[in-house]
C-alpha cells in the first residue's frame, strides 16, 4: 500500500502535474488578493465620498414653498 502511494507521488512529480497545481494555486491566491484589495478600496472610497457629501453646504436655490410641497 505504501509503495503504491510513493509510486504515484513520484509519477505525479515527474509528469509535471505538481507544477501545474502550484501555478493554479498561485493564480487563485493572486485573484483572491486582488478581489479583497478591490473591495477594501471600494469601501474606503465610499466612506470618503459620504464624508465629503455630509460636509457640503445645502444650496438654498431650490428651497421654495412649491418644492417643499411636492417633496412629501
Amino acid at each position: 500500500m505504501d509503495e503504491l502511494t510513493i509510486q504515484t507521488l513520484i509519477k505525479v512529480k515527474y509528469s509535471g502535474a505538481l507544477n501545474e497545481v502550484s501555478m493554479y494555486m498561485n493564480l487563485a491566491m493572486q485573484t483572491g488578493a486582488v478581489l479583497i484589495g478591490g473591495i477594501v478600496l471600494w469601501r474606503m472610497s465610499n466612506m470618503i465620498h459620504k464624508r465629503k457629501q455630509a460636509q457640503r453646504e445645502r444650496n438654498d436655490f431650490f428651497n421654495t414653498p412649491y418644492s417643499k410641497g411636492w417633496k412629501r
